[in-house]
């Protein structure tokens, strides 16, 4: 910083306010200091402003599901926006959603002196888990499904399940059924509820829903029972993987999706405007969550008084896999 300052003509005072975003700057002065910067190829040491600020620079994470599409954008998008704001991030990955794993988890972040933690665990079992715990910093949490709250963030999946479900009905289906995701998943709730909702405001019947695990395999397994009822004309699949694997097993059956089988999906994974039909399904973004749930924590570790967090809105995404009925159930 003393070269910095020497170069630009400047005291460290200034290059220290240059750095750090003030606006008490002159335009001028900025612009040399902002050049001296580059010719000296300056960078700031996150120590010394950690020492300078009080704080670490790091921002823990607790997440368990990555292997699913939502957590795994929202995690990008964490580790993206922290960068941004010039924190680090420290992932910890749960294999148990119990309390014991959930307090070691918190408890091993603090201990590396993270400013605040983001739960990144979309299920019933993670939210019971930490209720009552005090990790001695701010927390948010991923929360898919909830009511707008001031530390968690929220997707409207319920909104998404009834955009499906009303898209199918609105083509002339009697019916929807549904390919669900795994019990406990705070998605899979919110997307039956959605449905549901839906089927029931419109008087139509509500079947029982096919079990999934959000695999392509477990949707072939549906697939397969929905081709041997022929009263099946429509199809809302909790996920995207689920519904290749539906589309992939009513193909095989002889049936045409979606001249006999209207399918719908859930998330619009990058690959799902390539199956065969592209995939008529439901788009939340979830990198959205990630920079939400980063500018809350921020706002929390600064003494900020929250207000709710608005819910990441879906948005029905029309393709191929869906159309009237060209069969009478």
């Amino acid at each position: 910083m003393i070269d910095v300052a020497r170069l630009a003509g400047v005291s460290q005072q200034t290059v220290s306010r240059v750095v750090n975003g003030s606006p008490n700057v002159a335009p001028d002065v900025r612009d040399r200091v902002e050049t001296a910067i580059q010719q000296l190829r300056y960078r700031r040491n996150p120590a010394a402003r950690a020492l300078a600020n009080g704080r670490t620079m790091n921002i823990g994470i607790v997440s368990f599901g990555l292997a699913q599409y939502g957590p795994s954008v929202a995690l990008s998008g964490i580790a993206d926006e922290a960068r941004k704001a010039g924190y680090a991030t420290n992932l910890v990955t749960l294999g148990d959603v119990d309390r014991a794993a959930m307090k070691a988890a918190l408890e091993h972040l603090v201990e590396d002196s993270v400013d605040g933690i983001v739960v990144l665990a979309p299920v019933q079992a993670a939210l019971e888990a930490i209720s009552g715990l005090d990790a001695g910093v701010p927390l948010v949490f991923f929360e898919p499904g909830a009511s707008e709250g001031t530390r968690s963030v929220a997707t409207d999946e319920v909104s998404g399940a009834e955009l499906a479900t009303r898209h199918l009905l609105d083509l002339g289906h009697e019916t929807v059924w549904q390919v669900a995701g795994p019990g406990g998943w705070l998605g899979s709730d919110a997307r039956l509820r959605g449905w549901a909702q839906t089927l029931a405001s419109e008087g139509r019947v509500t079947n029982q829903v096919f079990a999934g695990d959000w695999s392509t395999r477990s949707g072939y397994a549906a697939g397969v029972e929905i081709a041997e009822n022929p009263a099946i004309t429509a199809v809302f699949v909790a996920n995207d993987q689920m519904a290749l694997g539906v589309i992939k097993a009513l193909t095989d059956a002889g049936l045409r999706v979606p001249e006999d089988v209207s399918v719908v999906g859930f998330d619009d994974v990058p690959e799902s405007q390539y199956y065969c039909p592209a995939l008529t399904t439901i788009r939340l973004d979830f990198e959205e969550v990630g920079r939400l749930a980063v500018d809350r924590i921020l706002h929390l570790m600064r003494g900020g008084q929250a207000g709710p967090l608005p819910r990441v809105s879906p948005t029905l995404v029309v393709r191929q896999s869906a159309a009237p009925p060209s069969r009478t159930p």
